[in-house]
C-alpha cells in the first residue's frame, strides 16, 4: 500500500512542480560551477547502494573538504544559490525521481552516506537497512535543525558520531518498529508543518513514546519534558 502512495504522490508532485523547477535548473546552470544535479551514493534497503538525486548546492569536491559528508550551518562549501535551496528544502525535490523509480519512499529512514551510516551503532544499522530510505521521516523531522546543532559545537565530528548518530539510530529504529499508514501520513503532515514552524515541538506531542533525547540535544530538538 505504501508503494502505491509513493508512486501516486511522487508522480503528481513531479507534474505539479515541473514548471517551478525549470527556472531553478536555468539558474543553477548559469551560476556557481554550472552543475544542476548532485548525485551521491547512499546506503539503501538491505545495505544496497543507490544514487541520490539533489540539486547541486555545494562545491563539486565538497566531500573531500572540511567536515566531509557532514554539513554544518553557514558551511563555506555551500554556493550562494545553494543556501536558499537548502534553507527551503527545494534542493531535495529531485529525490521525487528516486521515489518514483523505487529506490526511496516518501517516508523512511534518512538515506545516509556510508560514512554516516557506519556512525550508527551496529544494531541500528541492521534495523535501518530493512526499509527503503525516505525523502522525509522521523529522523529528518526530529533533526530538522541538525546543521545548526553541529555549527554550535567546535568538535562537530565527535558530536555527530557519539551523540547525534546513536540517538538518530534510536528514533529511526522506533519508526521501523511502529510503521503503519497512520504514521506514514502523520509524518508527511509533520514534514510540511516544521517547514513553516521550525521551532515547533509538536512531534513530541503526536509521538509521545519516542525515545527521549540525550541531555545535550533536548534544548536543540525542542523536546518538552513529559510528566512522570
Amino acid at each position: 500500500m505504501i508503494r502505491f502512495f509513493d508512486v501516486l504522490f511522487s508522480g503528481i508532485a513531479l507534474i505539479f512542480f515541473s514548471p517551478f523547477l525549470i527556472p531553478i535548473i536555468i539558474i543553477l546552470k548559469l551560476s556557481g560551477e554550472g552543475e544542476i544535479f548532485f548525485l551521491q551514493e547512499r546506503v539503501g534497503k538491505n545495505r544496497e547502494s543507490f544514487y541520490l538525486f539533489k540539486f547541486a548546492t555545494m562545491l563539486k569536491n565538497s566531500s573531500s573538504i572540511g567536515t566531509g559528508t557532514i554539513t554544518i550551518k553557514n558551511d563555506p562549501r555551500v554556493l550562494p544559490i545553494g543556501r536558499f535551496l537548502r534553507r527551503t528544502k527545494i534542493n531535495e525535490l529531485p529525490q521525487l525521481l528516486n521515489i518514483f523509480l523505487g529506490s526511496m519512499s516518501f517516508i523512511g529512514p534518512r538515506p545516509q552516506t556510508l560514512r554516516c551510516f557506519e556512525a550508527f551503532p551496529a544494531d541500528s544499522q541492521e534495523i535501518i537497512s530493512r526499509l527503503k530510505p525516505g525523502l522525509s521521516g522521523i529522523g529528518p523531522v526530529v533533526f530538522r535543525k541538525e546543521e545548526d546543532i553541529l555549527e554550535s559545537h567546535t568538535d562537530t565530528l565527535n558530536l555527530y558520531d557519539n551523540v547525534i548518530a546513536p540517538y538518530k539510530g534510536k528514533v529511526e529504529s522506533w519508526y521501523i518498529d511502529k510503521q503503519n499508514m497512520i504514521i506514514y501520513f502523520a509524518l508527511i503532515f509533520l514534514t510540511v508543518w516544521v517547514v513553516f514552524f521550525p521551532n515547533s515541538g509538536l512531534i513530541w506531542k503526536i509521538f509521545s513514546d519516542l525515545p527521549i533525547p540525550p541531555d545535550e540535544l533536548k534544548k536543540e530538538l525542542n523536546f518538552f519534558y513529559r510528566p512522570a
